[in-house]
């Protein structure tokens, strides 16, 4: 988890994005029973995790949810208006690649950086650069963090 973030951290210099990486190992009880699917709660995340609350609206979570072998990726209006559903699916498939060899490290910090070359062409770092969000990784638990 210092790992990812470390990477998170550097990676951001690169960019006016912001990452977010967020674990989970399984779907709550009561989501599971709602048929909430991975892709749903990755984008309940992304909003209490405030990541869509960006000055440039850049924000970009990773969710990896360990049950299903998940990798979601939910990026705010202004860098998916860029990339598109393809550029997203691309990288989730590479880090599950990744995952299923066991390079867990790895296979994270390669899609960190991926996005961040995505969100370096298209919000290069220029003047000042706050870090508008938490660079820590988020351990998923039930309904709280």
């Amino acid at each position: 988890m210092r790992a990812i973030e470390r990477v998170t951290s550097e990676q951001e210099t690169r960019h006016m994005g912001e990452l977010r990486f967020a674990v989970e190992a399984s779907l709550p009880f009561e989501s599971l029973i709602g048929g909430v699917s991975a892709r749903q709660r990755a984008i309940e995340l992304f909003g209490r995790l405030r990541v869509w609350d960006t000055e440039h609206n850049s924000g970009v979570l990773v969710y990896v949810l360990l049950a299903d072998r998940d990798v979601e990726i939910v990026a705010d209006r202004g860098i998916h208006a860029r990339v598109g559903p393809a550029g997203w699916e691309a990288i989730c498939s590479q880090m599950e690649r990744a995952f299923a060899r066991r390079e867990f490290e790895q296979g994270t910090v390669l899609g960190l950086q991926a996005i961040s070359d995505l969100l370096a062409k298209h919000f290069p770092a220029s003047g000042a650069n706050p870090d508008e969000l938490s660079n820590k990784p988020v351990i998923v638990q039930d309904s709280g963090f």
